[in-house]
């Protein structure tokens, strides 16, 4: 009896802790195998942890094909490479236990020696340049540079290298290389969540089908009557109590904030409210707060709003709510739909119960103990406060007082305001609460932390942006289909998942019934949201928060929309011909696509003189005749009709000074990587190279 009992209280996090894995990674595991746990304190059943060591040993396999791949591909040869691994290793090895690990002591890079194998430790957040690389290793930065262009690839000293490139330069040195995280949040209590958690309910729906009416009369204040053509203005959060329980509301102005949170990993809503009125049925948005809480994986009541009006139709409304997925209980489906009146609350009360009946159904826990933790649901500038935050507590509670880190800001909170007003010294989990005292305007979706101190807050907040500047700089933005296709090739993704946008039903109708029939081998599309005219904003935060490549059939993205999905990496193509986009999903589903590469002119620069300076070389005196010239971009120079060389921009200066662009009109002097031979006369044509995606 001892033994089930000890069985029943195992919880994920205990194996999280016995495979020295974080709790986040086990859940992810587990998510992809099927199993619908929210928590690392959910009970691990033997199912449970036999699929999470599958997995792993899996995606050991997997990697150790990835390396074999990289081999091939940088031409390494089987045959020659671990007779030379030995060699060194008989030879050089007293050399490497004596004098390497006393280099490496100064740097923060952990290097292990073990008998058989030497492995580095690497945080995958640190810019390593070959500099840094080579004082790791032990070695001359040279003998980096050389190894690099055996295998194909121009590095020069100071250049920031891939993940992949450190791999395969650590392998051909004979050691293992490990990326292991270190996260730069603070180290937060981990308290059991043993407490029943206030469900946090988002309300969806149509524009005017009475979502913000309906939080009014729950509430009962008068927010709709004082708001500018009764539209939600701006994202608000409210606590309301039925039967000794409390829920907490958002209201939001769209689904823009709902995905933009879900974007930046914030999951904060448990339950979605779907607001339709039945005098006029489904509508455009009514669809897309569908589909929206469908990819969140969040369970969705049905009010059936205006029943007190005389056009109302409930009937046909639960009808058109069939055919995208939603079946009402009384007609044997999981999705309860109660027939409200906002205006009178005729059925409010058995709406309310709905979601408490749902909550209980989720089993949500939480704790108030320990340091709190948040999410940003809106922040903007207060006049006589200064940067203020609506913030979700999601667990712990939040003091006056406490020192907090939010994204890349922080601050000391000196107010605490709850949704009607009132001033509060402390806020529990799922409490909305706006908060005064912090340094910058976080975003929607950023994480609230309490730190220890306010030494500590200001640390953690300028690591990460200067964290954000190197993923930048290391170019670590990548596109959603390319991740995309990594997983299919991986055999992870047996669905490619797609928003359809054509400029008619007829059309629509045609794409979709088209993609329906279409799969290769395992593979199909899958058709997350659909519908008519052009693609827009919201489209593009869907496709960002849940992993989705967007197709437009006669029909193309507002401006807004296409920088929105430039900034995120959201995939969009649009087609004219419906084989050419059946052709293309195909490829997709494929894994065959790939971004194409596209040339940016910049400008035209002519050598004037050429200067001779040591330690650094040759320098071309120049002229702008027309454009721009940028440090770090190529340059293509040109001796008549013939191109002598292709090479990176280096360095760049104005008279003195290093500068980054130098206009037309100007003189500069410009060093090209491994080119010694640039003459008077030589024309340079200055350009970047880009990976897009067609738009």
């Amino acid at each position: 009896m001892k033994e089930k009992k000890k069985e029943k209280t195992r919880k994920i996090s205990d194996l999280a802790r016995k495979l020295g894995m974080s709790n986040s990674a086990i859940l992810d595991i587990l998510k992809e195998a099927g199993f619908k746990v929210r928590t690392a304190q959910t009970k691990l059943t033997k199912e449970m942890e036999k699929a999470v060591k599958e997995r792993l040993h899996e995606l050991e396999n997997k990697e150790l094909e990835r390396i074999e791949k990289k081999k091939e591909i940088w031409g390494i040869k089987e045959e020659t490479k671990p007779a030379k691994r030995k060699e060194q290793k008989r030879e050089v090895k007293p050399k490497k236990v004596v004098q390497r690990p006393q280099k490496i002591k100064k740097k923060k890079t952990r290097v292990k020696e073990e008998e058989q194998n030497k492995e580095i430790v690497i945080n995958p957040d640190t810019a390593i340049t070959t500099q840094d690389f080579a004082k790791i290793l032990g070695k001359d930065p040279v003998e980096i540079i050389q190894k690099a262009f055996e295998a194909g690839m121009m590095i020069t000293i100071n250049q920031v290298l891939s993940e992949d490139l450190l791999e395969l330069l650590a392998d051909e040195f004979g050691y293992e290389l490990r990326f292991e995280k270190q996260e730069t949040t603070s180290e937060v209590d981990e308290e059991e969540l043993d407490e029943e958690k206030i469900p946090v309910v988002t309300v969806m729906g149509h524009v005017d089908h009475g979502k913000t009416t309906l939080l009014d009369y729950i509430r009962n204040t008068h927010v709709a009557e004082k708001e500018v053509g009764r539209i939600t203005q701006s994202i608000g959060a409210y606590q309301v109590e039925r039967k000794g329980k409390k829920i907490t509301f958002i209201d939001t102005p769209g689904h823009e904030a709902f995905s933009a949170m879900r974007a930046r990993g914030a999951q904060v809503t448990d339950i979605v409210v779907l607001v339709v009125a039945v005098t006029e049925g489904v509508k455009e948005q009514t669809v897309e707060a569908i589909d929206h809480a469908k990819a969140a994986g969040a369970p969705i009541v049905v009010a059936l709003n205006k029943i007190d009006l005389p056009t109302a139709d409930v009937e046909k409304t639960k009808r058109e709510l069939s055919k995208h997925g939603l079946i009402p209980e009384e007609w044997g489906g999981d999705t309860m739909m109660v027939p409200i009146s906002a205006k009178t609350g005729k059925g409010v009360d058995e709406l309310l119960d709905a979601i408490l009946l749902v909550a209980e159904t989720l089993e949500l826990k939480t704790t108030s103990l320990g340091r709190a933790r948040g999410v940003v649901l809106e922040s903007e500038m207060k006049k006589g406060m200064g940067p203020v935050a609506t913030v979700i507590i999601t667990r712990g509670t939040l003091r006056l007082k406490d020192n907090v880190v939010v994204g890349d800001t922080f601050g000391k909170v000196r107010g605490l305001v709850d949704d009607r007003g009132r001033r509060l010294k402390s806020a529990g989990p799922a409490t909305p609460v706006m908060i005064l005292g912090l340094d910058e305007l976080p975003s929607p979706g950023d994480k609230l932390e309490v730190v220890e101190n306010e030494k500590k807050a200001k640390e953690i907040a300028k690591e990460r942006k200067a964290l954000r500047k190197r993923q930048i700089q290391r170019g670590e933005t990548s596109f959603i289909l390319e991740r995309i296709e990594e997983k299919i090739k991986k055999g992870e993704l047996k669905e490619l998942p797609f928003i359809v946008k054509a400029d008619s039903y007829g059309s629509l109708e045609a794409v979709i019934d088209s993609l329906s029939q279409m799969s290769i081998g395992d593979t199909k599309p899958l058709v997350v949201h659909k519908g008519v005219g052009a693609i827009t904003e919201s489209d593009v935060d869907l496709a960002s928060a849940s992993q989705l490549v967007i197709l437009g059939f006669n029909t193309k993205p507002d401006q807004r929309a296409k920088t929105l999905a430039h900034e995120r990496g959201v995939t969009i193509k649009t087609y004219k011909i419906i084989y050419h986009l059946l052709e293309d999903v195909e490829k997709m589903l494929k894994g065959l696509i790939k971004p194409v590469i596209v040339e940016e002119s910049l400008g035209i620069a002519e050598v004037k003189e050429v200067f001779r300076i040591a330690k650094i070389g040759n320098v071309a005196g120049c002229f702008v005749t027309s454009g721009k010239i940028e440090k770090g971009a190529m340059c293509r120079v040109k001796r008549g009709d013939e191109v002598v060389h292709e090479g990176k921009i280096i360095s760049l200066k104005h008279f003195k000074d290093d500068v980054d662009v130098v206009k037309e009109g100007q003189e500069c002097g410009v060093k090209i990587e491994n080119f010694e031979k640039v003459k008077p006369g030589d024309i340079l044509e200055v350009f970047k190279l880009e990976e897009k995606f067609e738009y």
